[in-house]
This record gives C-alpha cells, structure tokens and sequence, in this order.
C-alpha cells in the first residue's frame, strides 16, 4: 500500500497554512519525495516523516519553488552523519543547479521511461506542457499473481506446494499435473501519477489512465482561465476534466495558488466534473 502525506500544497509563494510543493510517497519501507519546495525538511519533521530514511528525490522542473528544498534535506543529512548518496532525479540542468559537492546526487532525464526501480514498484517520466523541460511522474506497483484458494484446495496444494508451483510454473499433485494459471490471477499494481505543474494536455490523460489516484496541479480557479493558460498552469474544472477522461478512481487538487484564501471554491468547479476529488492541505494523509 502507498502512503501518500502532502508536505506542500501551495503554487510559487508560500502562505500561512501552504508550503512550497512536494508530497512524499511511502511503499513498505521506501520513502521518496515528489518535488522538494524550500521548508520540505521541516515540513517532513512536523508532519512525522524521516528524512534520514529519504530514498531519492524526483524534481518536475527546474523552477525554483520545486527543488530549493533539496540543499537543506542533503546538508541535515550530513550533519546527522548520513553517508548514502541522496538520488536526486530532474531534468537536465539539475546537476548544476543542486551542485556535486553535496550529498545529493543528481540524476538528470530527458523524455518519457522509467527512471527507477525499486522492487516492488517502479517510477517513470512523462513529459508535460508547461516550461521547456517540465515533467510528471508515474508511479506503478507491479502486478502480483494470486491464488484461487477454493481452486488451489480442490487441486491438492498444501503448504510449501504453493511456493514450488510459483518457482517452476506447474506441479505433479497424485496422478494429475497442476498448471500455476489454472489456479491463479494476475492483480494489477496500484497507480498513482503526479502532474508537476502543468497546463491540461494529453501526455497526463495517457499516463494516468485507470490511475487509482491522480494527483494535479489546481493554479487557478475557471474564472481565472485565461491567466493559466498564459502561464501554462491548470484550473480546478481542467484538471477534474483529466481525470474524468482517464478513468482515474481519485483525483487530488494540489499547487494552489495564494490568492485562494478558502480553496473550496476550487474543490466545488471539479467536483462538478469529477466527483471523487479531495483538495490538498498540508499534512493530509492518503493511503492506496
């Protein structure tokens, strides 16, 4: 299961009750950070998250609110005598912008695949519209198979039976052979897919398709329209339109510009659209 905690939901300019961007994702163990706005470290300490625990980093864009927060998570690091590189993936730029003498190290990208593999599940790109080399990432659990356990009794398995099927694909039980897909299914890995700042366009519809949570930049309000599309941002109603399209189970509103002192009024234009919408405050919580 993911756990997702946002850390910072505003846009450019922190406020009062928002940090600058970045949400961290946990999967049995692996934590990672989705953009790392200036104050994410503190945000992990009040919020109960270990940065010392911190796998890698993945920058959408070079814009300062989205990777500030990296030198002060990298230097605490050192200070609390870590010694395992920090991954650090961006667009290209990065490296010289984070530097090599520090703890973190970058990993530069250019273009949509898989970027990291970490077991059980993976993180991959996808490119966006937004600045000259801005991105969004993709973040899949891999399948799992599973047994039938009515099919599996009926066939004759008992205890270390089930791994050595799983091993060699089939299984002598008596007189019959048991095959692996006669008694199991393939699960689908949970998906959850993360916009970065991002004006609507296809790319995000084709990656979050079937996601079981997109979760989308929200700039503006639908009044505010025009201003986004000049800024190449999303409105609410925007992003609650692509995830209507991709057939996504969740959709969270996140990057939301100060301007918006009650964002309920960006939740009420993509509920119109989109029912199961949350809007991001810092600190919420979501498990997938």
């Amino acid at each position: 299961m993911f756990e997702i905690t946002v850390l910072g939901s505003s846009s450019g300019a922190p406020s009062l009750h928002r940090n600058l961007p970045s949400v961290a994702v946990r999967y049995e163990g692996e934590l990672l950070l989705l953009d790392c706005g200036e104050g994410t470290q503190r945000q992990m300490m009040r919020f109960g998250i270990s940065f010392m625990k911190l796998k890698a980093i993945f920058i959408s864009h070079l814009h300062l609110d989205h990777y500030l927060g990296v030198f002060g998570i990298a230097e605490t690091m050192r200070l609390n005598k870590r010694t395992e590189p920090l991954a650090v993936y961006g667009p290209p730029g990065i490296a010289a912008r984070i530097g090599r003498g520090t703890l973190a190290k970058p990993v530069e990208f250019s273009g949509n695949g898989v970027l990291a593999d970490f077991g059980k599940f993976q993180v991959s790109s996808f490119k966006v519209q937004h600045s000259k080399e801005s991105f969004g990432f993709l973040i899949e659990e891999k399948e799992k198979r599973r047994f039938y356990e009515e099919k599996a009794k009926r066939a004759g398995l008992r205890g270390e039976m089930f791994s050595q099927i799983m091993r060699e694909g089939s299984l002598r039980v008596g007189r019959k052979v048991v095959r692996l897909e006669d008694i199991t299914y393939v699960q689908p890995g949970r998906k959850i897919v993360y916009s970065g700042d991002a004006a609507p366009c296809a790319e995000t519809i084709k990656a979050a398709e079937g996601a079981d949570l997109l979760i989308h930049e929200a700039t503006f309000s639908h009044q505010h329209s025009q201003e986004a599309a000049e800024a190449a941002h999303s409105t609410a109603r925007q992003a609650a339109e692509i995830a209507k399209k991709a057939g996504c189970k969740k959709l969270l509103l996140t990057h939301i510009s100060g301007r918006y002192a009650d964002a309920s009024e960006l939740l009420a234009q993509a509920k119109e659209v989109f029912k199961d919408t949350l809007i991001a405050e810092d600190g919420l919580r979501l498990s997938i």
